[in-house]
């Protein structure tokens, strides 16, 4: 269930995102299509894509990483209660979206206010994925009781440092949404502290990336390997770069504030070099990952300096994870490459606020983040169901049609990012529309290319429907049971107490937060001018 339900309502957050491109393509010069505004849909389509499914997805593969790694079942009716609390919650959210009560652009941040059960919702869903990871801390606990001086399972290092992440980053938006905007969503105040509202958003809103990618990284550690029919070069570079996001993912933030005036530049600066130190575990990854993919490659015979690079099962629909994986680490690259723009003080002020930013983070998000969902949704429900895919060859087509359409999509967004294309507006009622006086025939092939770029993902993932729902209509033809590719590390390397032990990295990450955090707050404190009114998406007046 809780993979079905994400990738159902995925079905609504992938037709908003089309939706999106045609309005600002300029196909449609109104403010609304089929009963659902163009702010509507872009919060449905951020939330249902980057919050929900995301949120869903780790939830259920944390589940079966620590039961197949730990071999520990994780307790059944607190699973439940996780799983209930997140489909509540989701449903709140997403009756306040559908009823045009919550378009606030699939962020907590003000001062665009949304009904609230959105925020409840919101709530609940965060409680929901807390109550998973809080069941999985005693089989942890247990097993190294059981296991003295053995190392912890990749996997499953990785998934308990991705949820501590997860717990610590979330604490903030909770105070956020418990503290500040409930009780202004319910009138109960009449203004709210804008600066403090965003610092506490981007508290988590950055650490949010990596709560999407570790799950991705897990899986290039611990499977990509194996499906390329090779070994993990080094398994303790990888519990090295886990423990690094651990430290650097959240302390980051206010480089998403670099125009905020109530923070200092000294603080901007401290976490833009941070954000930089947060590169570090990505290019420990690639050469890891490289290096493995390359002794997979010369086992089958590959020769010469390059040639390991296309000797890859690219389109083995018997190992269609690998075609998942490798797209997405193509698309990371890119990704992290432009994300380097935003954590950079001067070219940040050149994109910001432009159509460069969703170019950007759809490299990633769409990338790496997505189609690992995507693919390891199918490989589990496969496994747990014991029914085959019916459409091989049209999956392992999946990820390539859809990482085409990415980079088409994503270069319209950054080439008009870099003319000043604004992002998240209407575009079709104003900048491309002929007939207004805002008409900017410039940014006309640069949306036409996002427009192009959006049509092929929607083509792909219509494709992975079909892939989907042929598994639920097959024929078991196997025992239903769950299963993982496991990679093998090609060094035999020394067990390392620092890179099994949580408890140091825990205490040096509480310290590097206050460090980063305390000034910020206190700037926001000292800072903050008049607090605001709430306002609407569409309308620079605030409402009444």
């Amino acid at each position: 269930i809780e993979l079905s339900i994400p990738i159902v309502l995925l079905l609504l957050g992938v037709y908003h995102g089309v939706m999106q491109v045609i309005f600002r393509a300029g196909l449609l010069s109104q403010t609304a299509y089929a009963g659902l505004d163009y702010y509507q849909g872009l919060t449905l389509h951020g939330v249902i894509n980057a919050v929900v499914l995301t949120t869903f997805f780790a939830v259920a593969f944390g589940h079966a990483t620590i039961a197949y790694y730990l071999k520990k079942e994780p307790n059944l009716r607190v699973a439940q209660l996780s799983m209930w609390l997140m489909i509540v919650g989701t449903l709140m959210a997403a009756w306040a979206m559908i009823a045009g009560k919550a378009s606030v652009l699939y962020t907590f941040y003000p001062p665009l206010k949304a009904h609230p059960l959105f925020y409840i919702g919101a709530a609940l869903l965060i409680i929901g994925s807390w109550v998973a990871f809080f069941s999985w801390i005693p089989i942890y606990i247990q097993w190294k009781k059981e296991n003295k001086e053995q190392k912890i399972p990749l996997a499953a290092l990785g998934t308990i440092i991705n949820f501590t992440i997860w717990f610590v980053c979330t604490l903030s938006v909770a105070y956020e949404v418990l503290v500040l905007l409930l009780p202004w969503s319910l009138g109960w105040v009449d203004t709210i502290n804008i600066p403090l509202s965003r610092t506490l958003f981007w508290f988590f809103g950055h650490a949010l990336v990596y709560f999407w990618l570790l799950p991705a990284y897990i899986m290039f550690y611990t499977m990509l390997p194996k499906l390329a029919g090779g070994k993990l070069y080094s398994d303790t570079a990888g519990r090295l770069a886990f423990f690094l996001f651990l430290l650097l993912s959240i302390p980051v933030g206010t480089h998403h504030q670099f125009g905020e005036p109530s923070i200092t530049k000294g603080i901007k600066l401290v976490h833009s070099i941070l954000t930089f130190g947060v590169a570090v575990p990505s290019f420990i990854t690639a050469f890891t990952i490289s290096a493995s993919l390359e002794y997979a490659a010369r086992l089958r015979g590959a020769k010469g300096l390059f040639s390991w690079l296309w000797r890859q099962p690219f389109f083995d629909s018997n190992r269609y994870l690998f075609a998942y994986m490798i797209c997405g680490l193509i698309l990371f690259i890119f990704g992290g490459f432009t994300g380097i723009v935003n954590a950079s003080y001067h070219l940040n002020n050149m994109v910001h606020n432009t159509a460069f930013i969703p170019g950007h983070f759809h490299m990633t998000v769409a990338g790496p983040v997505f189609l690992s969902i995507i693919g390891m949704s199918l490989y589990l429900t496969e496994k747990l169901s014991g029914k085959p895919i019916r459409t091989p060859f049209l999956n392992v087509t999946v990820p390539y049609i859809w990482t085409i359409g990415i980079f088409i999509f994503s270069t319209g967004l950054m080439w008009g990012g870099l003319l000043g294309e604004p992002r998240r507006t209407n575009m079709g009622i104003s900048y491309l529309n002929p007939e207004s006086p805002l008409f900017r025939p410039e940014w006309v092939p640069t949306t036409t290319l996002t427009l192009i770029g959006g049509l092929i993902m929607g083509v792909a993932f219509i494709f992975y429907s079909i892939s989907f729902v042929s598994i639920w209509i097959g024929k078991k033809q196997e025992t239903a049971a769950l299963s993982f590719p496991i990679s093998e590390t090609y060094h035999k390397e020394p067990y390392m107490g620092l890179l099994n032990r949580f408890t140091p990295w825990l205490i040096v990450m509480f310290i590097i937060i206050i460090l980063a955090y305390t000034p910020a707050i206190m700037d926001v404190l000292d800072f903050t001018g008049a607090s605001a009114p709430p306002f609407a998406p569409e309308n620079p007046i605030p409402l009444k």
